[in-house]
């Protein structure tokens, strides 16, 4: 399925069913009184979080939703029934906007979390609410209230507990593909990666879910390449993983280039827990790529070296990040 990150649509609650005027028409009472029953009320329109879908490309095909209205009350009491809710799934960090509003009214972050985005209109009041010792027979009923209606700005940005990022061709899909269940498209040329790919390492203790973005271009945070477009999708994970060519001529402009781009973004994800790997150690000797090692571990950053085509270092690796959760995990129950 195609990946669509944001969308826009219509929602419309029900409106409440209108009250009824009735009275009562029974063989020994000739002068029955008022038994006009309530409107049912509309039913909402609710948003619900659902883990398994990861795109908001099925609202380029429908925009427009519309919960039930309540129906009419009815003689001898009878409230209308409500209106049928409707529910739309979003997938896990879609936030959504009202368009009027600048302000989000709500971030979808847990499975099966619901929240109601229009509000159905409450059915009206029947006539036997407006009887009086004075008005012994009220004609009086309420029409049932307006369902609220939206339009709503859906951007997903995706949530995940590490981010993989690195230039284009440094062998991030590779990656993803050797730590988790992902498959996404590989090939040895830039730009292999179009959308953003989720991918789990899974054991039983621990799920890590990890997000593979496109490469990252000089300029990107202005708008060059595809990087701006889903630089987005690492903003919410809790850690990034920077994958660096080691083979690469210009490694270190490489590095202080993707530390600009990322800064020009968001500066907050600096601040995030970094990681780097050094990959392609296939294809330089040893002494290169240890010493790119130790330029980084005597910054302060934690360096792996692997060779994701050949899988040299990928257990070690998936090692230290499952373990590096697990601990986090401990101190957050702690």
């Amino acid at each position: 399925m195609k990946f669509i990150d944001e969308a826009e649509i219509y929602v419309k609650a029900g409106n409440g069913g209108r009250g009824c005027v009735s009275f009562r028409r029974e063989k020994f009472v000739p002068k029955g009184g008022p038994d006009g029953g309530d409107g049912g009320n509309g039913g909402d329109v609710i948003i619900r979080g659902k883990r398994d879908l990861s795109t908001l490309a099925d609202f380029r095909y429908k925009r427009h939703y519309k919960a039930e209205n309540g129906k009419p009350g009815s003689g001898r009491n009878k409230k209308g029934r409500d209106g049928r809710d409707i529910v739309i799934d979003l997938p896990l960090g879609t936030i959504i906007f009202d368009k009027r509003y600048p302000d989000p009214i709500y971030d979808i972050t847990v499975d099966s979390d619901t929240f109601v985005v229009a509000k159905g209109g409450r059915g009206g009041r029947g006539n036997v609410h407006f009887v009086s010792p004075v008005h012994r027979a009220p004609l009086e009923f309420q029409e049932g209230e307006e369902g609220e209606e939206r339009v709503l700005f859906l951007n997903l940005k995706l949530l995940s507990d590490i981010g993989i990022i690195g230039l284009p061709n440094a062998g991030k899909s590779t990656l993803i593909s050797r730590l988790t269940n992902a498959k996404p498209k590989i090939g040895d040329y830039p730009f292999t990666t179009l959308t953003p790919t989720l991918g789990v390492l899974s054991d039983e203790n621990i799920n890590i879910v990890f997000s593979d973005i496109p490469g990252i271009v000089n300029g990107a945070s202005k708008g060059r390449g595809l990087g701006l477009t889903f630089l987005k999708h690492i903003e919410r994970s809790k850690s990034i993983i920077i994958v660096l060519d080691v083979s690469s001529p210009s490694l270190h402009q490489d590095y202080l280039m993707l530390l600009e781009e990322l800064y020009s973004y968001n500066k907050t994800i600096l601040e995030k827990d970094k990681t780097i790997v050094l990959n392609k150690i296939d294809l330089v000797k040893d002494h290169i790529s240890k010493r790119w090692n130790n330029y980084f571990r005597e910054k302060g950053l934690v360096t792996l070296e692997v060779s994701a085509l050949k899988g040299d270092g990928i257990e070690g690796l998936k090692s230290f990040l499952k373990n590096k959760a697990l601990n986090t995990k401990e101190e957050i129950a702690q």
